[in-house]
């Protein structure tokens, strides 16, 4: 039976349900790439200062010293990314300030969450490992996403600053995975 042979939906049926899963634009929605590249930025932009005050936390919770390390050599990382946003901003004539990054609120609080119900240890080293690399991996996202946009709009310097950002994101990520596969994942088996 076709869906036009249903006797109790019909064409007009199936356009309102449609339209109630269509989303009213805010005021201030963007209208063009360049609006969302910008609106992308200042969310980034809020994540990796969010991110700066959260990993001494994470590094003052991690008792494997390589971990630690990995972590306060991260924070160093995230500090210079955030001057190289700043000059992203600067390249295509905007101020740069944040927007309250929700998916980087939500990822944060999961990690002291993740705190709170882990105790200190291997195991909770192995917390710590999981929550950074789904940050860094929401990083890894957005800055693809960025380096594409920069490059569509025509941004090849911003590009090219946000790809170092990106590989970065992805460098941190595989060292984390190390420190979780040669040492911290074992140590958390044996407790």
């Amino acid at each position: 039976m076709k869906n036009s042979d249903h006797p109790t939906q019909n064409k007009s049926t199936v356009k309102d349900k449609t339209n109630k899963l269509m989303v009213e634009p805010k005021k201030d929605a963007a209208k063009t790439l360049k609006d969302l590249f910008i609106d992308s930025l200042k969310d980034i932009y809020w994540a990796e200062n969010a991110l700066v005050t959260a990993l001494p936390k994470m590094a003052a919770n991690a008792t494997s010293p390589t971990l630690k390390s990995a972590i306060n050599e991260h924070l160093a990382v995230t500090k210079n990314q955030v001057i190289r946003l700043d000059n992203v901003f600067k390249l295509i004539s905007e101020k740069a300030e944040g927007k309250k990054c929700e998916a980087m609120a939500g990822l944060l609080k999961e990690g002291d969450s993740i705190l709170e119900e882990t105790m200190p240890g291997a195991v909770r080293d192995a917390g710590i490992i999981a929550g950074s690399q789904k940050i860094e991996h929401y990083e890894i996202a957005t800055y693809g996403t960025l380096v594409a946009f920069a490059k569509a709009l025509g941004e090849n310097d911003a590009a090219k600053l946000l790809t170092q950002t990106l590989a970065e994101e992805k460098e941190s990520d595989f060292i984390l995975n190390e420190v979780a596969l040669n040492a911290v994942n074992h140590d958390a088996v044996r407790k």
